[in-house]
């Protein structure tokens, strides 16, 4: 398998939603075919790719028939079974690869792995007993947060736990799942680095976007971020540990707290997404080279592109019943209406996404 792929190689994605569908359009943009894997067969990307396996993750024939129809396999979601995974990599290049997947598909891997670099994140201990909560809740105190260590996002999965809450309300609320206390962080605002490591370890990073959610579901991203230089840096900065500590190819998302203000702001690791991510949308219209264009040239071990942004942006998501309004979206000068075509909307799913680039200074 070369280290650089060509024009006309065909890239495997597993998964099939919205993000599998903008890396679909942005390969076919620079003449690479797409071959997508899902067990949905209603998936959005289907309909924008060369081809399509329409398959459960955990059919090791459908698997293997996949990969060997590809030359590199990549994947729009980060809850892909480790043996799916696996069976892949056994044929073609993976990326990224394993151990980011590992990495952050448990909240408390994801949590130490930053602390043993030395970033900065909520105080946290592992929680897997009502009584081990009690404990945790006596050494971090309330406001808290109880996560489920896997198999959370959009707010799935956990639970804030205000002071005077019984632990055994809130280790039932999760199920009794293997779970992480994370200690209350007081931010000023929630960010993101997006950033892309190439296979020659070449590293380039978004400035930092400043996000606001809804219903644990992000609503809102606008740059310029306004943050102090030093805080731009130690943000950006973390993002490039964690991606080389890895060994990461693609492009990487680090959600992250700002704590305090002005010149004192520093920053604070939230989450890791090892993926083209919701918050980096706004670089399809927004940057000289998109998220979803800049994990094809890392995977593809192509250049990476500019990051530079081109003016003042704001990426709103249309979720659920707000996708109905596409008609007046595109009568807004300015506005750039992304549609998922996906058939059915229904509360708190992503349905498209609208962005508007505006002139410095505006």
């Amino acid at each position: 398998m070369p280290d650089r792929l060509a024009p006309g190689a065909t890239i495997g994605i597993l998964g099939g939603g919205q993000l599998g569908r903008m890396l679909a359009l942005a390969a076919a943009n620079l003449g690479l075919k797409s071959h997508i894997f899902c067990p949905d067969p209603h998936s959005p990307a289907f309909d924008v790719a060369a081809a399509r396996t329409v398959a459960e993750y955990d059919d090791e024939t459908a698997l293997r028939a996949f990969a060997e129809a590809v030359d590199v396999v990549t994947y729009e979601f980060e809850n892909v079974p480790a043996r799916t995974a696996e069976v892949v990599a056994a044929s073609r290049p993976l990326h990224p690869g394993a151990r980011a997947l590992a990495t952050a598909q448990d909240r408390l891997a994801e949590k130490t792995f930053a602390a043993e670099l030395g970033i900065p994140t909520a105080p946290f201990r592992a929680v897997a007993s009502e009584a081990e909560l009690a404990r945790a809740l006596g050494e971090l105190g309330a406001p808290a947060i109880l996560k489920t260590r896997r198999f959370g996002y959009d707010g799935k999965g956990q639970v804030r736990i205000e002071p005077g809450m019984a632990a055994g309300e809130a280790w039932a609320h999760l199920g009794g799942a293997p779970a992480i206390l994370e200690g209350f962080v007081a931010f000023s605002r929630e960010i993101s680095i997006v950033a892309a490591r190439g296979r020659d370890g070449a590293f380039a990073a978004y400035e930092p976007c400043w996000n606001e959610h809804r219903n644990g579901i992000l609503d809102v991203t606008r740059l310029p971020a306004g943050l102090p230089s030093a805080a731009e840096r130690a943000a950006v900065d973390a993002a490039q540990a964690i991606a080389e500590a890895l060994d990461y190819v693609g492009v990487i998302a680090v959600e992250m707290f700002v704590v305090g203000e002005g010149e004192r702001a520093s920053v604070a690791v939230n989450e890791i997404a090892p993926r083209v991510h919701n918050s980096g949308h706004w670089t399809i219209e927004g940057a000289e080279t998109s998220q979803f264009e800049q994990h094809v040239r890392a995977i593809c071990g192509w250049p990476l592109g500019s990051t530079a942004r081109r003016g003042r942006i704001e990426m709103r998501n249309l979720i659920g019943a707000e996708i109905e309004a596409w008609s007046e979206i595109l009568a807004q000068p300015g506005a750039h209406l992304h549609h998922y075509g996906k058939a059915k909307a229904r509360p708190g799913r992503k349905m498209g996404h609208v962005t508007v680039v505006a002139p410095e200074g505006t």
